[in-house]
């Protein structure tokens, strides 16, 4: 199939999904390979680049979805868009990039690194649906672990948690509290970050 079809044929779905539609699905439906897909969406995004359209193809993971180009925002809100925004907290924000950078992670394991009991944020972020449960972590109890969702990504534009900036340099202190430095002195080890056990003994102390 040429590659002009390929991307009507895509083109197509995206916008009838309204949703995003995993790679597999398309190889699927067109009969034809991920790098033909991968390779017929960038050729779409380069179009709608160059052309200056309103429209753009964001890729979520394994997916990808149609969707407005973000400076025409100002201009979609008013007319399609009355729903509430998320309006997060410095609680929420701080809780949801724990989560980020730590996939599946516990709601004790949350707490140790936030010093407070988070149970309102973390059902306040599962309603906006910008995390999701991510399985029973294999430990007593059971707990559940959360990771960020694909609601995620489309707030904050990234395709995949690869993209997430670099955490800034940190040393621990000797409580193993993080220290943040901006600048770690030449000789000063870096300590890693710190593993499931580190934060299960810190749950041990504070009990």
């Amino acid at each position: 199939m040429e590659l002009k079809k390929i991307k009507g044929i895509i083109e197509s779905i995206l916008f009838a999904a309204g949703r995003d539609v995993k790679i597999n699905e398309l190889m699927s439906t067109l009969e034809v390979s991920s790098n033909e897909v991968i390779n017929a969406v960038d050729s779409l995004k380069q179009d709608y680049q160059n052309e200056e359209r309103g429209l753009d193809i964001l890729k979520l993971e394994d997916s990808f979805q149609m969707c407005t180009k973000k400076e025409y925002y100002e201009y979609i809100y008013p007319i399609f868009d009355k729903r509430s925004k998320p309006n997060l907290s410095q609680a929420a924000l701080e809780t949801l990039s724990i989560i980020a950078y730590n996939p599946r992670i516990t709601r004790a394991e949350i707490e140790t690194i936030r010093g407070v009991n988070t149970d309102g944020t973390i059902y306040k972020l599962l309603d906006y649906n910008l995390i999701e449960e991510a399985g029973k972590l294999d430990a007593p109890g059971r707990p559940m672990t959360y990771k960020t969702s694909k609601e995620f990504l489309k707030m904050f534009g990234i395709s995949s948690l690869d993209e997430l900036p670099e955490l800034p340099k940190y040393k621990l202190d000797e409580n193993r509290q993080i220290v943040i430095d901006e600048i770690i002195e030449e000789g000063n080890a870096e300590a890693p970050m710190p593993e499931r056990e580190d934060i299960q003994e810190l749950n041990n102390n504070l009990e």
